[in-house]
C-alpha cells in the first residue's frame, strides 16, 4: 500500500500518467467546448423529436450525465442506449448520436448500422477508427477528436461535444457562462485535492482512506445520479474496486428496506451521499432520512457537497472529485490505474468468437 502523502512514488504504478489525464480534466472540457461550440449541422436535424445516444462505458457517460443536465431544459426527450440493438420507436424523426472514444466498439458499429437502416439522422463523436470511416463514408457529420487516454478519462470531451450538439440544434440556451464556470471550480476543488495536498487537508485522499477495504455504495439524485454512476465505473476501472450507486428518490423506496440484512454487512460497507443545494427540497429530506437509517444500523456514511452555482459546474466539478478519490483508492491497493486485463481479456475472448 503506497503511502498518499509520497505523490512521487505514484509514478510506479501510474507509469502511463492517469493522474495527468485527471488533473487535465477542466483544460479538456474548456478544449473540447471550444472545439464544438461553433458547430454547423444540417437543418434537418433541428427537425427531430427525439435523441438516443448510443455507446458503452466510458463512451457513454457523457450521454448519462448530459440527459440528467438537460432534463428540464430540453423539449425532446434523450435515451442513451446502450445494446447491440436499437429501440423500436428509432426513426427519421430520431436523431442517433454515436459515442466512441475508439470508434471500434463493437455494440455501437452496431447500433449505427441499425440506425442508417431505420432512416434516423446519424452523427458520430469518435477520435477515429470504424465508426469515423463508416460516418465518412456515408457523408454524415463526423464530430473529431484528438486525446490519447483510456475512454473514461475522455469525459470532458464527450460531454461538452453532446452538449454543443444539443446546443446547435436550438434545444438548450448557450452554455458557455456555465461551462466557464465550471472549468474556474474544477481548478479551484484540484487545488485542495491534488496529489501534493498531504492527507490531513485532503478530503478526496481522507475519502480514499475510509474506503479501503470497504464496499463503497454511492447515493445521488437529479443531475447528481449520473455521477454516482460515475464514481462507481471510476472505482471500478481505475481502483479495481466494487462499487454500488444507487439514485434518490427511488432508493428510500426500496433499497432501505434492505439496511438490516446480512447483519455484518455495515463493517464492510461505506456509504458516500452526493448532495447540492439545487436539489429538490423535498429530495433532501430524503437524503436526511436515509442518513439516519444508514446510522440506525451502523453504516458509515460521508457527504458530498457539489460545489458551484449552475448544475453543470455542480456536475462536473463532484466528478473531478470522484476521479481523484478513485485514483487515490487505486494506489492504496497497489494497482495501476491505467490497466484494463479483465476488459480486454473479454474483448480478445469475443474476438475469437
Amino acid at each position: 500500500m503506497l503511502d498518499l502523502d509520497a505523490p512521487l512514488d505514484f509514478a510506479a504504478l501510474d507509469q502511463q500518467g492517469m493522474l495527468a489525464c485527471i488533473a487535465g480534466l477542466p483544460r479538456q472540457c474548456e478544449d473540447g467546448w471550444n472545439g464544438i461550440r461553433d458547430l454547423e449541422l444540417p437543418d434537418e436535424y433541428r427537425k427531430v423529436n427525439q435523441v438516443v445516444i448510443i455507446g458503452i462505458g466510458g463512451s457513454a457517460i457523457g450521454g448519462d450525465l448530459l440527459r440528467t443536465l438537460l432534463v428540464q431544459e430540453c423539449p425532446v426527450p434523450i435515451i442513451v442506449h446502450r445494446d447491440y440493438t436499437l429501440p423500436a420507436f428509432v426513426d427519421q424523426r430520431t436523431l442517433v448520436i454515436a459515442c466512441s472514444y475508439s470508434g471500434n466498439t463493437e455494440e455501437t458499429l452496431l447500433g449505427f448500422d441499425n440506425a442508417l437502416r431505420s432512416g434516423a439522422r446519424v452523427l458520430s463523436i469518435t477520435t477515429g477508427g470504424e465508426l469515423a470511416r463508416k460516418t465518412r463514408e456515408q457523408d454524415l457529420p463526423l464530430c473529431l477528436f484528438h486525446y490519447e487516454t483510456q475512454p473514461r478519462a475522455a469525459v470532458g470531451y464527450s460531454l461538452m461535444y453532446l452538449l454543443g450538439i444539443m446546443q446547435c440544434l436550438g434545444f438548450v440556451s448557450d452554455k458557455s457562462a456555465d461551462v466557464a464556470e465550471a472549468v474556474a471550480v474544477m481548478w479551484q476543488w484540484q487545488a485542495e485535492i491534488k496529489e501534493s495536498v498531504p492527507s490531513a487537508e485532503n478530503a478526496a485522499k481522507s475519502l480514499a482512506m475510509k474506503l479501503h477495504q470497504r464496499l463503497p455504495v454511492v447515493y445521488g439524485a437529479e443531475h447528481l445520479s449520473e455521477v454516482a454512476r460515475r464514481w462507481k465505473g471510476q472505482f471500478n476501472e481505475n481502483a479495481k474496486s466494487w462499487c454500488v450507486f444507487d439514485v434518490l428518490p427511488e432508493l428510500t423506496h426500496n433499497t432501505v428496506a434492505g439496511y438490516p440484512f446480512p447483519p455484518g454487512l455495515p463493517h464492510s460497507v461505506h456509504v458516500v451521499i452526493l448532495t447540492s443545494m439545487l436539489n429538490h427540497p423535498r429530495v433532501l429530506l430524503r437524503f436526511d432520512i436515509t442518513r439516519e437509517l444508514l446510522q440506525e444500523h451502523g453504516f458509515a456514511c460521508d457527504t458530498v457537497e457539489a460545489r458551484g452555482h449552475s448544475a453543470l459546474a455542480q456536475m462536473l466539478s463532484t466528478v473531478h472529485l470522484g476521479d481523484y478519490v478513485s485514483y487515490y483508492l487505486a494506489m492504496l491497493y497497489d494497482v495501476d490505474p491505467w490497466s484494463m486485463e479483465s476488459i480486454q481479456l473479454v474483448k480478445e475472448r469475443l474476438g475469437r468468437l
